[in-house]
């Protein structure tokens, strides 16, 4: 699956033409395979050993570049700092509120609400996002002990 993934976003770069370069490529693959919403930052360390040039600002540069062609979205929840998730389908976000953890969920039930709104209040709907905080199991266990 991660590889389809990954020659999809590759050729969506190359329509907007976009270089394909490796710094470029590892990052896309790191968003792809990763389940954590990493931050520039988590980037940037998973990758420096393998491009020992590469500064936190490449990474920066290539996330705004893949934000703007639509491959990642930029999460900001009011902390520090923004995460990114690579773009699949629409989906939700369960938050700990310990540790910071971002995990996915998707319920089909929300996909009417832009029409409701739509329809409520006359607004042209962009998008929504919905939230959705608590405790994860790892911070669970660790009050536990």
């Amino acid at each position: 699956m991660t590889e389809i993934q990954l020659k999809e976003a590759l050729s969506a770069l190359k329509e907007t033409g976009v270089r394909i370069t490796p710094q470029r490529h590892a990052i896309l693959e790191y968003l792809i395979q990763s389940m954590c919403h990493p931050t520039a930052d988590d980037i940037y360390k998973a990758l420096e050993g393998k491009f020992p040039n590469m500064s936190v600002a490449t990474v920066y540069n290539n996330l705004r570049v893949f934000k703007d062609v639509g491959l990642v979205k930029e999460l900001t929840y009011g902390d520090a700092s923004s995460r990114f998730d690579f773009v699949t389908t629409d989906h939700y976000h369960v938050i700990c509120e310990n540790c910071g953890k971002i995990v996915d969920f998707h319920y089909p039930g929300l996909d009417e609400v832009e029409q409701l709104a739509s329809h409520v209040t006359g607004f042209r709907i962009s998008h929504h996002r919905m939230e959705i905080y608590g405790t994860c199991d790892e911070c669970v266990k660790k009050e536990a002990h």
